[in-house]
């Protein structure tokens, strides 16, 4: 399958129940409405989950449309919620998460003239799935530049859900980045758990983030999904910094969040139902956002002005335009699982 650049996306940037049954959450919802399936961690875990929803609900506010929606709580759940959705008549259908590729590669087929989104490290080759990719590793980089800048210790830490390729790719990019500010700076990396499920295991994010402070680490990265709200927490607390993922989380605690790597899964999302409702735009096929893109970034708001110096603004940009020219290459763990910082 060939890969596909969507111009659209880039141009729409700046516009930008647990416990019910899903035959209940679907019995009284309109067909041919879009949906979106949220993966483990919930709706509202301030990250991943909550982009896609905030990408739904920009579309419904623009449209005054209606759309489903489903969180699972088990990796059962998505082979069922899928056909459920889809035996409705739900198109498209985002799926935010990696783990519904092995669902969609057996329910897709099932419903040809249904279009599925995956949102995230994941391609399903199959004629009516739009794959989303982004790369984590570019945006990663530039929030370590602003890491090694802002410490004072000369120790940072990076704290992924667990070790996964894809986790790895975030630290990679981010070591890269910070090494490439000072190469003696020391990058403490610390996992949660060994699963899925440290994404939401806050209460030893919270522990691993402290074990790292005490040993003088003063800006920490989370990779950690909705866990990743323990770091945040953990840093600020101690007088700290943390850095966010996925969403801007700079507003989670002003003053002590440096900056969030954004993926930007809300316009992905908004741009799948948009599409589907073109008819004609829809297309299929794997879709790479990094940089170039727009798909990921340092983000900078009120929030985190006063933390960042004009000094690490343009040391940020100038990486960003060399990474974007293809003067400076980020390291992808994916392909090479070596890490050269």
């Amino acid at each position: 399958m060939t890969s596909t650049n969507l111009g659209i996306i880039r141009s729409r940037l700046p516009a930008l129940a647990a416990g019910v049954a899903l035959g209940a959450v679907l019995a009284s919802s309109a067909l041919a409405d879009p949906a979106v399936i949220y993966d483990a961690g919930g709706k509202f875990d301030k990250s991943f989950n909550e982009a896609a929803y905030n990408g739904a609900e920009q579309w419904k506010r623009e449209t005054g449309g209606t759309y489903g929606e489903f969180e699972i709580n088990n990796d059962a759940q998505r082979e069922q919620a899928l056909r459920q959705f889809a035996s409705r008549g739900y198109s498209p259908i985002v799926t935010p998460g990696y783990n519904f590729a092995t669902a969609l590669q057996t329910v897709a087929p099932e419903f040809p003239d249904t279009h599925f989104v995956i949102l995230d490290d994941a391609s399903v080759d199959q004629p009516n799935v739009r794959s989303v990719v982004f790369k984590e590793q570019e945006g990663s980089y530039l929030v370590g530049i602003l890491a090694a800048m802002k410490s004072e210790s000369g120790k940072i830490g990076v704290v992924p859900a667990f070790n996964l390729d894809l986790l790895e790719a975030f630290a990679c990019g981010y070591k890269q980045g910070a090494k490439s500010v000072n190469p003696d700076i020391q990058i403490i990396e610390t996992y949660i758990g060994s699963g899925f499920e440290a994404f939401t295991d806050v209460a030893k994010a919270t522990e691993v983030t402290k074990s790292q402070l005490d040993q003088g680490v003063d800006v920490v990265y989370q990779v950690a999904g909705g866990a990743g709200a323990g770091v945040l927490q953990a840093a600020a607390d101690a007088g700290k910094f943390g850095i966010g993922v996925d969403s801007n989380q700079n507003h989670l605690h002003p003053g002590h969040v440096l900056t969030s790597m954004v993926k930007r899964v809300e316009v992905a999302t908004h741009t799948a139902f948009v599409d589907e409702a073109k008819g004609g735009e829809w297309q299929a096929g794997t879709v790479t956002l990094g940089l170039a893109e727009e798909g990921v970034g340092a983000a900078m708001d009120a929030n985190n002005e006063p933390l960042l110096t004009p000094e690490m603004k343009t040391a940020v940009e100038d990486a960003r335009q060399k990474i974007i020219a293809g003067e400076l290459q980020v390291h992808d763990f994916r392909t090479d699982k070596s890490c050269p910082a």
